[in-house]
C-alpha cells in the first residue's frame, strides 16, 4: 500500500473558487493568490477572499505580494484568510522579518536564479525566511518577476540544501517536473503558467497531469484510480 506522496505541489495564480476546488481535487498542498496588478493572475482583495474561503481545510493559502507596503499588507490580511505570505519582489531579509512580524504569518521568499552568481542570495534569504522559493531569473525586458514560464539550469541546485524547507519553481510543466525533481531533490514544486490554457486561465486537466507527474516519480508513489 503506497504512502502519501512526499512531493508537495503549489498551484499559484488561482483566481476563482472553481480554480481552488480544481486544485484541491487534483491534490495540491498549497494554492497561491497574486496581489500584483500587472499580472494577468492578479486578484482584488475581495476576489481573493471569495476564492480563499472556498479552500477546504488543510489546503494552505498563500498570498503573493511584490514589494508590498504595510498598508497593502494590512488591507489584504484584514479580509483574506491566508496561511502564508510569499514575497516575490526585491524584499531584503530585513523586510521579510518585518512582514513576518507585522502579519504573524510565515513568509516564503522568492529568489531569482539565473546562474552561479545568484546562489549566495539563496543562502542569505534561507536564513531569514521560513521557506525559499527558487525561481528563474526573468529576462531584462520581462514585465513580471515570476510566472513567465522560464526555467533555469536545475543542475545549479544539485546537492544544495538549506536548514528550512524550499520550493522549486520556474517553467515547470507536466512534461519536465519529474526530471526537475530528480535533478534537484526538490520535495516541493510550484507551478502557474504550466497549468494554464491562456495567461491567468487555469486548466483543471493540466493541474491533474502536473500533480500526477510530480508525485508518480516520487518514491514509486502512484495515485489510486
Amino acid at each position: 500500500m503506497p504512502g502519501a506522496p512526499s512531493t508537495h505541489v503549489k498551484i499559484c495564480g488561482l483566481r476563482t473558487p472553481g480554480d481552488v476546488a480544481s486544485a484541491a481535487r487534483a491534490g495540491a498542498a498549497y494554492v497561491g493568490f497574486v496581489f500584483y496588478p500587472p499580472s494577468p493572475r492578479s486578484l482584488t482583495i475581495e476576489e481573493a477572499r471569495t476564492a480563499a474561503l472556498a479552500a477546504p481545510p488543510g489546503l494552505a493559502k498563500v498570498g503573493l505580494v511584490v514589494d508590498a507596503d504595510d498598508d497593502l499588507l494590512d488591507a489584504i490580511l484584514a479580509r483574506v484568510p491566508l496561511d502564508m505570505l510569499q514575497a516575490h519582489g526585491t524584499e531584503t531579509p530585513e523586510r521579510v522579518a518585518q512582514i513576518r512580524a507585522r502579519s504573524g504569518l510565515p513568509v516564503m521568499k522568492a529568489v531569482a536564479l539565473g546562474g552561479p552568481e545568484d546562489l549566495p542570495q539563496l543562502d542569505l534569504h534561507a536564513r531569514a525566511a521560513d521557506q525559499i522559493l527558487v525561481d528563474a531569473r526573468p529576462t531584462a525586458d520581462a514585465a513580471l518577476p515570476g510566472g513567465n514560464g522560464l526555467a533555469f539550469d536545475w543542475r545549479l541546485l544539485v546537492g544544495r540544501r538549506w536548514a528550512g524547507p524550499w520550493m522549486l519553481a520556474g517553467g515547470l510543466t507536466a512534461a519536465n517536473v519529474a526530471e526537475a525533481i530528480r535533478l534537484t531533490g526538490a520535495t516541493q514544486v510550484d507551478v502557474s503558467s504550466g497549468v494554464e490554457s491562456a495567461p491567468g486561465i487555469k486548466d483543471p486537466d493540466k493541474m491533474v497531469a502536473f500533480i500526477d507527474a510530480a508525485q508518480e516519480r516520487d518514491h514509486g508513489f502512484r495515485k489510486p484510480a
